[in-house]
């Protein structure tokens, strides 16, 4: 089974998004039984008392109009045990790599990669939080998912 940590920072946007793109993905390829798929923030900024903040309405909104559930997700922060847990950790802009550096240490085995870094153009994904172009995000988040799917071998 191949594990799949997205991070963004906050865990309310873009890293629900690719997560949840992804699942119905591999839902829709009929390869969901080789995949394990979550996503986290390098902030505490969305979680309060312990318990993270829903997928942002926007970000939620704009799943659904690809049909796409995200009902329950919530925020939660990237730990050190991701690190043995998942196969790729898979961030959404430079920024995020640098802060799940601090939070698991190093990155012996060469997990932490930009989602658009397996794409034909390596770039970040912009934060829709302060774009407010939900339907951008969702387009790389999507050609960043096809891209790493092939690399894969899917």
């Amino acid at each position: 089974m191949i594990k799949i940590l997205f991070i963004c920072h906050g865990n309310i946007c873009r890293s629900p998004m690719a997560e949840y793109m992804l699942k119905k993905m591999v839902v829709d390829r009929g390869i969901e039984g080789d995949f394990y798929i979550e996503s986290a923030a390098t902030s505490t900024e969305e979680i309060w008392n312990g318990v993270g903040n829903p997928v942002y309405p926007p970000a939620r909104d704009e799943l659904r109009r690809h049909g796409i559930d995200c009902s329950g997700k919530r925020a939660r922060q990237v730990s050190r045990e991701d690190y043995e847990r998942f196969d790729y950790i898979l961030c959404m802009e430079n920024t995020n790599i640098r802060n799940t550096l601090r939070i698991i240490g190093s990155d012996p085995e060469g997990k932490v990669k930009r989602l658009l870094d397996y794409g034909d153009r390596p770039r970040d994904i912009a934060d829709p939080w302060y774009t407010g172009i939900f339907d951008r995000t969702y387009n790389d988040i999507d050609e960043g998912l096809n891209a790493f799917l092939e690399y894969l071998g899917y």
